[in-house]
């Protein structure tokens, strides 16, 4: 009867943790998904934000240029009120994990050697992770 009731129990216990290790596993997943869920909506609206960046510096008249980034402030808000934020990359140290190099120049002294020049492509964080890498000129 003792060790019937052992094996009952290792079963009870043993169950109780893998029910717990879902339950923890499915809350995380939860949260994540939460999170990130409109990831894919909001690197499919980033080619948007590229245009209207360009459309601003190339806009001659003032008052189209003026309604043009009061959207544009507009927009940029909304975005980082759902965690999104862009990664300031020119003059810090190149990162692989975190810019895509699209070029490489000399570099003018020994000090500026693996340091980005230029951005070619701004890159974008959602929730401190990378939602589009940006792409930088390198020196080297």
């Amino acid at each position: 009867m003792g060790e019937k009731l052992a094996e009952m129990n290792d079963k009870y216990v043993r169950l109780y943790s893998e029910y717990e290790n879902y339950r923890k596993r499915t809350n995380t997943e939860k949260a994540d998904l939460i999170l990130n869920g409109g990831r894919e909506v909001l690197k499919s609206i980033l080619p948007i934000v590229d245009d209207m960046e360009r459309a601003l510096q190339n806009t001659k008249d003032e008052t189209a240029r003026e309604g043009l980034q009061l959207i544009f402030n507009k927009l940029m808000t909304t975005l980082q009120q759902r965690g999104m934020k862009p990664i300031e990359c020119k003059g810090e140290k190149f990162d692989e994990n975190i810019h895509e190099a699209v070029a490489q120049i000399p570099a003018a002294d020994e000090s500026q050697k693996n340091i980005i020049i230029d951005v070619v492509e701004k890159g974008y964080y959602l929730n401190d992770k990378v939602l589009r890498h940006p792409k930088v000129v390198v020196a080297i």
